[in-house]
């Protein structure tokens, strides 16, 4: 099992993370993850991370626009 912590977050805090979400479950531990890895990243390669912020930027776009697949979709393509 990974070790887990809770946090506290204020809940503008919150909300903001979740304007972060690339899909509807993903987890806080992964929108934090991508936040922690463009900060060590921007002062060493800021092209990896403006690259970055305009991917997730337009993973944003397409899920508001409904451009994506659930997880049974998926499955079913896949034939899992």
């Amino acid at each position: 099992m990974v070790n887990v912590t809770t946090i506290k977050l204020g809940f503008r805090t919150k909300q903001d993370l979740d304007s972060f979400k690339e899909y509807k479950n993903e987890s806080y531990d992964e929108v934090v993850s991508k936040l922690v890895y463009i900060a060590k990243h921007v002062d060493t390669d800021p092209e990896l991370s403006e690259k970055t912020v305009a991917e997730i930027e337009a993973a944003r776009k397409r899920i508001k626009a409904g451009d994506y697949y659930t997880e049974e979709e998926m499955a079913k393509f896949l034939g899992l």
